[in-house]
């Protein structure tokens, strides 16, 4: 079964939360992540996100069981989008459960931190002046 996906159209949170629950859930953590109108001062029009997919998919699997191991939770998923997003559009979503909501929300923030700084998708931003930027994650 696969955790992490990513996804070239908008995913419905609704029923990716719901495959995370079961009768052993006491809590839910989640993460959702949006493109903003602004980065570092710059008005944002839009932007693009690329990956490797094959290795995007590959470490943001690691990721996932790494949460497994490291908290005591029940399941965790991510999906990122990749492709052309508008400004309000969901670019990322973590979803963890677990008996306790402690380790529901320490593993979501270990989560999206860990697929930022470690998962190669890179971000495409378009600025109001016409130009436009890559945005990646830093060592």
């Amino acid at each position: 079964m696969k955790r992490f996906t990513l996804a070239d159209t908008p995913f419905d949170t609704t029923t990716l939360r719901a495959n995370l629950l079961d009768e052993r859930v006491g809590g839910y953590a989640s993460f959702e992540g949006w493109v903003r109108n602004h980065n570092a001062d710059r008005i944002v029009h839009g932007l693009r996100y690329e990956a490797y997919a094959a290795l995007a998919e590959s470490e943001g699997e690691k990721v996932l069981g790494e949460a497994l191991e490291k908290f005591d939770i029940i399941d965790a998923r991510c999906v990122h989008r990749v492709g052309d997003l508008a400004i309000g559009e969901l670019a990322v979503w973590v979803g963890v459960s677990a008996a306790h909501r402690d380790a529901a929300f320490a593993a979501c923030r270990y989560v999206i931190d860990e697929v930022k700084a470690r998962v190669p998708i890179w971000k495409h931003e378009r600025y109001r002046e016409g130009d436009a930027g890559w945005l990646h994650p830093e060592p």
